[in-house]
């Protein structure tokens, strides 16, 4: 547990990750994440609550727990006029690795994350997707077991994300690491054995990505129009659906959901609506279902109909 004045930030957050195991943190912006993140790397010491590794009780924080686990960081914390052999070696150093082991692990590091070539460069002239591949390589340094990453990937761009995700799963398939991490995107989640979801300080799931998206019944139909609200009350009227208005779309769900887009393009005149669309429900359409609000933390008009944390389903 965890309270800043009157709020409490975190309340009964508790969960546990297999040797191994991807497991995500998913919750958008003022969920607690970073505040779980703190209290897993030692920076902020919880009111309640302990830390448990191999049936061990550690206080966060303790130089023991420490020693076993690497840290990425949200924002860069690499020296950009250093190069990144040098980070490297710093990391090396600060964790007392000796320099006969240092200096080939870090060619072997620098090897995998593809910067070989970039190695005696300062950090400052590396690209935005090698400096985040340099910050795990530096978290690996010291081989710990756990690496821990806060919101790995944000500010990437598909491609260094790819690459990103490419590298943390041959990093855990080779090492056996068990990696913790924080995300407010629905794609990153996706790339995790099991996520829990996290709003208002509290887990309101937690499973794997396929059970998550079971609890959404049926495809997402998406409809893109200038008039989103005049259209979801048509839907409402004409179909008796349930229907959502977030980030300016009209968003539904139904079964055999290709039978019902034909009806729904026919009910409003030419020009009304600019796409439709239909795909599988994915994490962010679970975090909406379960909490009634997107990643991004607006709320969606069928939520404001109801109890926030209940948002309306069909019968």
């Amino acid at each position: 547990m965890v309270r800043r004045g009157e709020r409490l930030v975190l309340d009964g957050v508790s969960f546990e990750a297999a040797p191994g195991e991807v497991f995500g943190l998913l919750g958008p912006n003022g969920a607690g994440k970073t505040t779980a993140f703190q209290i897993l790397t030692g920076l902020l010491q919880p009111q309640s609550g302990e830390l448990i590794l191999d049936g061990v009780a550690f206080r966060p924080g303790d130089r023991t727990f420490r020693e076993r686990t690497g840290i990425v960081f949200q924002d860069p914390a690499l020296d950009d006029r250093l190069t990144a052999r040098e980070n490297l070696s710093l990391a090396a150093r600060l964790y007392g690795v000796p320099r006969r082991v240092a200096s080939g692990r870090i060619d072997d590091l620098l090897s995998g994350a593809d910067l070989s070539d970039r190695a005696d460069e300062p950090v400052g002239k590396l690209s935005g997707g090698m400096r985040r591949r340099l910050e795990l390589a530096r978290a690996l340094v010291h081989e710990p077991t756990i690496l821990i990453l806060d919101e790995p990937t944000t500010g990437l761009d598909e491609a260094s994300f790819r690459k990103t995700w490419s590298r943390l799963h041959t990093i855990r398939k080779e090492r056996g690491l068990t990696l913790l991490l924080t995300t407010h995107r629905p794609e990153e989640a996706e790339n995790c054995d099991r996520i829990a979801i996290l709003d208002g300080g509290k887990i309101v799931a937690c499973d794997t990505p396929d059970r998550l998206r079971a609890r959404v019944r049926g495809d997402l139909v998406i409809l893109e129009s200038d008039d989103p609200e005049s259209v979801a009350a048509g839907i409402r009227e004409k179909f008796s659906l349930e229907v959502r208005v977030l980030e300016g779309r009209v968003v539904l769900e139904r079964e055999s959901a290709h039978e019902l887009i034909p009806r729904l393009v026919e009910t409003f005149p030419g020009g009304t609506l600019r796409s439709v669309s239909m795909r599988r429900a994915g994490i962010g359409e679970v975090f909406l279902e379960l909490t009634g609000h997107g990643l991004d933390g607006g709320r969606d008009e069928a939520a404001k109909q109801t109890d926030p944390r209940k948002p309306k389903r069909r019968s």
